[in-house]
Parts: C-alpha cells; sequence; structure tokens
C-alpha cells in the first residue's frame, strides 16, 4: 500500500498528512484518518481515532465522562483477548505484548482524557468499544516505535478487537464494572449494619411509645427499633451478594449475536478463564452465548436488588427524621448529629441533612430502576441495544447509594443519642398503653378508658383508680412498660384475665 492507506480503509499512515490550522493565535496539529465513511481530522496528539471522533460529534449527550471503572473493565477484556489470540497463534506476539501494556498503562490510569465518547450512545455501545480498541491500538503503535495512526502496525479491529465484538465485550464489561461497584456498596453495607448494632445493644434499655399509622400503638424499646434497622440492612446484603452471581455469566466469546462468529473453538475456551486471571475476578462462560447475549435481565435483577435497598434506606433515614423532629416542638426523641446551619433566615436551625440526602438518593436509585426496566424489555431480537443507557443509570445508583450510606454511617448513626427522659414522658402519657388491659377487662372496657382519658386529658393510671376497676399494685403490673415490648400478657396473673 505505497499510498498510506491502511487495509479496512480505516486509516491514514501517520506523517502522511499532517494538517496545521490556525485556531485563535495557536497553530494546531492535526493527522487525516479515513473510515468506512470518510476522512476526518483527528488532533494529531490523540490517541483516540475517526470512530470515536465521530462519536463525540454525535452524542452530545450528557457532558460527562465514562465510569473509570468501565474504563478499567475495558482494558482487562482486550488484554485478556490479546493473551489468548497470541497463545492460540492469532496474533503476532509483538503485537500482543504492545497490546497488554497499553492495558496495563490504562489500568494505572493513564489515558483517561482520551476516552472521550458519552456514556449516552447509540450503536449498543460500539463506540465505547472503538474508544478502547483506537486508544489501545495507538498507544501500541507507539511502544513499536510506530506513529500515531499508522494502523498498519496495529490496527483497532484487526488487532485489539480479534476475535470479539461489540456485542460480547461491552456486555461483559458491564458485569465486570457492576461487581466491581457492588462489592464497594457491600463494604459500606456492611459498616453501616455493624453500626445500627451497635446503637442497638446501646439504647436497648430506653423504653419508647411504638407508633402505627402515626399513632401511638403500644412501647417499644429504641434497641428494638435499630436492631430491626440492622436486619433490614442485613437483607440487603444478602440481596446484592445474590445479584452478583447474576454478573457471573459471560457471553465473551459469543461474538455478533452468540453464535460465536469469527471466534476460533480454541479462543472460546480460553478467553473467560484468561480474564478471570488477568482480572483477579471470578466469572464463568454462559451456557448460552445466544441467550447471554440478547437478554439483559441480569442487569435488572441487580438493579432490583439496589432498588429494595434503597427503599430500606429511606424508610430508616424516614423514621430518624421523624423521631428526631422539634426539637422541642415535635418527637425529640433522638438527637441527630448537627452538621450544618439549617436555615439562612432562622437563627440556630438545624436540619436532618443527612437522612434527607439519603432520602434523595433512594428516589433517584427507584427512578434509575424505572429506566433500566425499560431498556432491558426494549431488546429485539438477537440483540439489546440498549445497554449505554443500563449502565449510565446503574453505575449511578450503586455508586450514589454507596457514598449515601458512607455519610449515613460517618455524619449521622454514629452520633445519634436519645433523650431517655422526653421518651419515658411520652410513654407515660401515652393511652396506648391500654392495650395491655384488654386481655383483663376486655376490649369494650379497655376503649372506654382510652377514649374517657383523651377526653378528659388525663392519664390511664387516674381513670382506671378513679373507677375501682384495678388496684394500684395491678395498675403498676399491668402497665410496666418494660414488659411490654416483650411477647405474652404482659404482668397479669392467670385469675386476672379469668
Amino acid at each position: 500500500m505505497s499510498d498510506g492507506r491502511m487495509r479496512g480503509n480505516v486509516g491514514w499512515r501517520a506523517g502522511t498528512k499532517i494538517v496545521r490550522t490556525d485556531e485563535g493565535h495557536a497553530q494546531k496539529e492535526y493527522r487525516l484518518e479515513r473510515d468506512s465513511i470518510g476522512e476526518k481530522r483527528v488532533p494529531a496528539e490523540a490517541y483516540y481515532g475517526v470512530q470515536t471522533l465521530r462519536a463525540v460529534e454525535n452524542f452530545r449527550i450528557t457532558g460527562l465522562n465514562l465510569h473509570p471503572e468501565l474504563i478499567n473493565s475495558l482494558a482487562y477484556i482486550k488484554k485478556a483477548a490479546a493473551i489468548t489470540n497470541s497463545e492460540i497463534g492469532l496474533l503476532d506476539p509483538l503485537i500482543s505484548e504492545a497490546i497488554v501494556k497499553a492495558c496495563d498503562e490504562i489500568l494505572t490510569g493513564r489515558f483517561r482524557r482520551d476516552f472521550v465518547v458519552d456514556p449516552i450512545q447509540g450503536g449498543a455501545g460500539t463506540s465505547l468499544n472503538m474508544n478502547a480498541n483506537e486508544v489501545i491500538a495507538n498507544r501500541a503503535i507507539e511502544l513499536l516505535g510506530g506513529e500515531k495512526g499508522d494502523y498498519r502496525i496495529v490496527h483497532p479491529n484487526d488487532h485489539v478487537n480479534l476475535s470479539q465484538s461489540t456485542n460480547d465485550v461491552i456486555p461483559t464489561a458491564g458485569k465486570m464494572t457492576t461487581v466491581r461497584l457492588l462489592n464497594n456498596l457491600m463494604k459500606q453495607l456492611l459498616s453501616l449494619q455493624k453500626a445500627l448494632s451497635k446503637k442497638a445493644a446501646e439504647f436497648n434499655h430506653v423504653i419508647k411509645m411504638g407508633r402505627t399509622q402515626m399513632q401511638d400503638a403500644v412501647p417499644i424499646r429504641l434497641g428494638q427499633e435499630f436492631k430491626a434497622y440492622a436486619d433490614a440492612i442485613r437483607r440487603d446484603i444478602d440481596r446484592i451478594e445474590k445479584a452478583i452471581d447474576e454478573m457471573r455469566p459471560l457471553n465473551m466469546g459469543g461474538t455478533a449475536i452468540g453464535t460465536g462468529i469469527n471466534a476460533d473453538e480454541a479462543y472460546l475456551d480460553l478467553i473467560v478463564p484468561v480474564l478471570n486471571e488477568v482480572s483477579g475476578m471470578n466469572f464463568v462462560q454462559a451456557d448460552n452465548l445466544i441467550d447471554a447475549t440478547q437478554n439483559l435481565d441480569p442487569f435488572v435483577a441487580v438493579s432490583g436488588a439496589v432498588k429494595t435497598c434503597a427503599v430500606a434506606l429511606s424508610k430508616i433515614a424516614n423514621d430518624l427524621r421523624l423521631m428526631s423532629s422539634g426539637p422541642r416542638a415535635g418527637f425529640g426523641e433522638i438527637n441527630l448529629p448537627a452538621k450544618q446551619n439549617g436555615s439562612s433566615i432562622m437563627p440556630g436551625k438545624v436540619n436532618p441533612v443527612i437522612p434527607e440526602v439519603v432520602n434523595q438518593v433512594a428516589f433517584n436509585v427507584i427512578g434509575n430502576d424505572m429506566t433500566i426496566t425499560m431498556a432491558a424489555e426494549a431488546g429485539q431480537l438477537e440483540l439489546n441495544a440498549f445497554e449505554p443507557i443500563i449502565f449510565y443509570n446503574l453505575f449511578q445508583s450503586i455508586d450514589t447509594l454507596g457514598f449515601a450510606v458512607e455519610t449515613f454511617v460517618e455524619n449521622c448513626i454514629v452520633g445519634i443519642t436519645a433523650n431517655e427522659e422526653r421518651c419515658r414522658e411520652l410513654v407515660e402519657n401515652s393511652v396506648g398503653m391500654v392495650t395491655t388491659l384488654a386481655p383483663v377487662l376486655g376490649y369494650q372496657r379497655a376503649a372506654d378508658i382510652a377514649k374517657k382519658a383523651l377526653q378528659q386529658n388525663r392519664p390511664l393510671r387516674d381513670i382506671i383508680l378513679e373507677e375501682h376497676v384495678l388496684t394500684s399494685e395491678q395498675i403498676n403490673r399491668i402497665l410496666d412498660p418494660v414488659s411490654m415490648t416483650e411477647p405474652g400478657i404482659s404482668g397479669i396473673k392467670s385469675e386476672e384475665r379469668d
């Protein structure tokens, strides 16, 4: 090819065409690259190429960068593919070595500014895959002594993408990234569970009024409430562990639609074990590569587990805001750590900002789950083209939930204190304790006493004594709030139930 054009009509040899333009007072250099659509100027210093540049022009959607872990996942995949292709004799060892080294450099954080495509893009992730292929190819070219754009040395498609397709690379990258992010979320949730359990033990002696439907119910220990929160988070951890298993099967080797076209059988056998070796992760090859290529329900399952966790966290945040409300005109049962001024006009006001941010993250996660659900449903036939929006929302959900949990623990949970006197006062003045009278007096008689106590704004004890229903000793036993927080009929002797 004496004219310098590359096979596949994908690029022009660097150095044959350098364009210099004046931009303001500075002169900028470009190299000319060509793809099947035509020729474009690529900044001379860029490691990405023409196909990436077209994606940048076409998909100006979020203005955000790709997730760093997604870039790492792509580097692991390309590294594993280069090693595998070399081992089975499909790729020159020198080229494989250069690709592997380029991937290792990406894994150290280099070349991040060259991953320029938008997280939300058309084409089922082809732009993302080619961005990685071009950056790796151009760096490998440099390592072999060439100039960026000289794709005769290392070609983005023929070498870096050998034995692969966007349609097995991108789902695999999404699963790898999801697992890494879920592992981080699990660490934060374990920290939260531990903090809640510690508070459960600390508050186990504090008696407070339980409430149902925002009305007085029966007494409960504050420690019991926090133990319930800790157990709810434990269930979320269990769900996320199961969700990680949904990500284990990969369709690597399935290439375009799962049939494995253009992938050697030896490559199919080796690619997932090699990927596990280079990444330190634990995946398996899907039993049915066609199914694993076209169906994205595993990501819906993961999103569902994350959403469920968000719901539990938001409910806990709601409870803490209620119990800390006031501090004098509300429940005022607990104190949340004061973290910042709460008002620009009301001096001394402190708001429950940490639970509030947990609520807001939860709302966003719930909305993201709907997007993920609809995107997975919208796939047609042998491929789902909507993985980019699934990944964008799923990664955001997992990340932000983890960050919310982290601040929840550090800036709220560990610093919560109980207002024991206030809790006791609310219990003693509540008619909810009348529940323990029902087994002795009957439901209707107990209800009449409660109604009278409310109407006259008097303690239950006074009404009971006044009507000579029970003795003072019996009242003390039956209305003992501590005994009401455990199973059984509180403080009642068998003869008193007859």
